[in-house]
């Protein structure tokens, strides 16, 4: 299955300029900020923003709103699907985060 998932961006990653940490359902990940960051505007503005992540990428951003919205759909799709279960909660198959 390929789905984006909400994140919000909580830090930048000091040793790699493209990348931040975002927190996704309780779970920090390091992600590549590179798509999002806009021209003229420093990493640093995107700290407390929302944005979609997918395969370690933050493909867009999103405001507050629509993301609590989207998690609402991937928590009610995680009662009937079980790869979305294991995605909300920071798992992959294997059952590791």
């Amino acid at each position: 299955m390929c789905i984006g998932i909400p994140g919000k961006v909580v830090a930048l990653e000091a040793s790699q300029p493209q990348h931040a940490w975002v927190d996704v359902c309780g779970v920090q990940r390091e992600v590549n900020i590179a798509l999002v960051c806009q021209e003229g505007e420093p990493p640093e503005a995107l700290i407390g923003r929302w944005v979609l992540v997918h395969v370690g990428f933050a493909m867009s951003r999103l405001d507050e709103h629509e993301a609590q919205e989207t998690l609402s759909v991937l928590q009610a799709m995680g009662e009937v699907e079980p790869d979305v279960a294991l995605f909300m909660a920071g798992e992959g198959r294997d059952g590791l985060r």
